[in-house]
């Protein structure tokens, strides 16, 4: 049996955190680790989201304990409100979604290296 491409192995381990999560749900996280610190809105844009389909995606990933989280509330992401518009929101990840950033990391990585060109 052939080793696991890369973005396969980085599939099967989001579907390790949850059976269900959804593509929108995966694109908002990874779009968040490139751009932390981006609003809900420039989320968005830039993942070709509707701004509902985003911040339901981005609720999925948020912390248990957040009243703005969802179920399954992986918590991945921070949503802070912006501190000069109160009515936004700016993504973080937790220190999870941190460790889980690095991991995806090094699959990506190790499957960079060791694939024949």
């Amino acid at each position: 049996m052939r080793r696991r491409d890369g973005i396969l192995e980085v599939l099967r381990v989001f579907r390790m955190l949850s059976a269900r999560i959804s593509v929108n749900e995966i694109m908002a996280f990874l779009y968040t680790c490139e751009n932390e610190g981006l609003s809900v809105q420039e989320l968005a844009f830039v993942a070709e989201l509707s701004q509902s389909v985003a911040s339901r995606s981005l609720r999925s990933l948020g912390p248990a304990e957040s009243p703005w989280s969802r179920a399954p509330a992986l918590g991945l992401v921070e949503a802070y409100l912006h501190p000069s518009d109160g009515r936004s929101h700016l993504l973080h990840l937790t220190d999870e979604g941190k460790r889980l950033r690095d991991r995806l990391d090094d699959i990506l990585r190790l499957g960079l290296l060791i694939r024949p060109h």
